[in-house]
Formats: C-alpha cells, structure tokens, sequence
C-alpha cells in the first residue's frame, strides 16, 4: 500500500471510528472500507499495520476468538489519540467481531 492509500485507509477508518462507534459496535456504512478474511491475512504481520480489536470490554473479555496481535482499544474513549499512539504512518484495521 503507498503511503497516500495509507493516509485515506488511516483517516476513512478514523472517520468511521469517530463518528460510528462511539458507544459499541455498530454495522459499518457503506462508505467505510471494507476488506476480506484473505486481504487482512496478508496483512497479518506488517509492520506498518496495527490491527484493532474495537468490542467493547464485556463482548471482548468473553470472546472466544481473537485476532492473534490484535490490540484491543475501547472506541468509547478518546479515539482521536490512537493516531499519535500508533503513528500516522501505519494503517490501522479495527474489527468487532
């Protein structure tokens, strides 16, 4: 992915974040990127990806499933600091499963 794909990947997920999970997990817009099981395991292990585990605490603690590497963060929290947290230059998947 270049860099540029990685800012509108990083900023569409962001949007979505900010405007559509802030109190759980909600069915993503039609305008949010979507992607394959297929395309974020070829992800899996790039350096410049950060997957997010975006469940709230309780569906999360008693999920029977999880994304190896995954780093669980609660959208109901100040989702604006994940950019300086993780770095403008990764892509940030989040997933609620």
């Amino acid at each position: 992915m270049t860099r540029g794909g990685k800012r509108i990947a990083f900023w569409a997920v962001m949007t979505w974040v900010i405007l559509g999970l802030g109190g759980g997990c909600t069915v993503a817009s039609e305008k949010v990127p979507r992607m394959t099981i297929q395309q974020l395991k070829d992800l899996m292990g790039n350096p410049d990806v950060v997957i997010l585990d975006v469940r709230s605490k309780s569906d999360w603690d008693k999920a029977q499933t999880k994304i190896q590497g995954a780093v669980r963060e609660d959208p109901s929290k100040d989702t604006k600091s994940w950019a300086e947290k993780y770095g403008r230059d990764k892509t940030l998947v989040l997933y609620c499963a």
